[in-house]
């Protein structure tokens, strides 16, 4: 249920089970990560620049297929922890720049899948939230932590008690996302960004991605930040992008990176 097509440096990879809105299993998970794998081993041959993940059909990922599971043979602690966790690992350490277009439902896991992306793109109508309630389990896939970080306890509780669910529009508002934008755009926008980051100065994209990270996981201060800054400047300064960049400038003229 998973597809990998790379062209024109960027790695599209797509859920691919519309008939039951992209729920997934383990297998699922798997092949994902095999798809993040084959990828960036794509940007370490120079084939791969940035990475496009998309879900087919209405809906972007409507969480685990719980259909396919029974209570007696189900162990979510194993799932979690042994096959998804891993692979948001895998996600948010792509060695390139990452974008998702999300439309439809987002929920469970398939909220996970976006928490782990670099830049979340969302279809105004999207929905988005924690519809755990009715299930007798509570959110995962990182879902505590988006929800309290960027809405604050309150709403994340709101949201959690209540199983009620956001529209795109409402989670971009509220600071979970980058950008909503109605569903009949979605994808050719997501692919127009990609496509700039893909042709952008690579190492640079990667270094932001990297302090951003420290950023938002040991909670670096300003200083702290600025002196992050300042190391991954000096190593840039002496790249070939810079040099490319800046006679691009001078001979007014756009830059071709080659992401040395």
């Amino acid at each position: 249920m998973v597809r990998l097509v790379i062209a024109d440096g960027i790695a599209e990879v797509v859920l691919d089970a519309p008939y039951r809105l992209n729920a997934v299993d383990v297998r699922a998970l798997e092949d994902l990560a095999a798809a993040y794998d084959e990828a960036a081993a794509g940007v370490q041959e120079g084939t791969v620049r940035a990475l496009v993940l998309r879900g087919e059909g209405r809906a972007f990922c409507a969480g685990r297929n719980l259909g396919a599971i029974t209570f007696e043979d189900d162990d979510a602690y194993e799932f979690l922890d042994a096959t998804l966790t891993p692979l948001l690992r895998t996600m948010a350490a792509f060695p390139a720049p990452t974008f998702a277009a999300a439309q439809g439902a987002c929920l469970g896991v398939g909220l996970g899948l976006l928490i782990a992306t670099d830049v979340v793109y969302v279809a105004e109508d999207a929905k988005i939230g924690s519809p755990f309630a009715n299930l007798g389990l509570m959110l995962d896939s990182g879902g505590h932590w988006l929800f309290t970080e960027r809405l604050g306890s309150h709403r994340a509780l709101d949201l959690m008690y209540t199983g009620d669910l956001m529209t795109g529009a409402d989670a971009v508002a509220g600071g979970l996302f980058s950008r909503a934008v109605p569903a009949a755009d979605l994808l050719e926008f997501t692919r127009t960004k990609a496509d700039r980051a893909a042709r952008g100065p690579l190492q640079s994209l990667v270094a932001s991605h990297q302090l951003v990270g420290r950023i938002r996981d040991e909670r670096l201060g300003l200083w702290e930040a600025i002196r992050g800054e300042n190391d991954a400047q000096g190593v840039l300064g002496s790249s070939e992008d810079y040099r490319e960049g800046l006679a691009a400038f001078r001979e007014k003229r756009q830059p071709r990176f080659g992401g040395q």
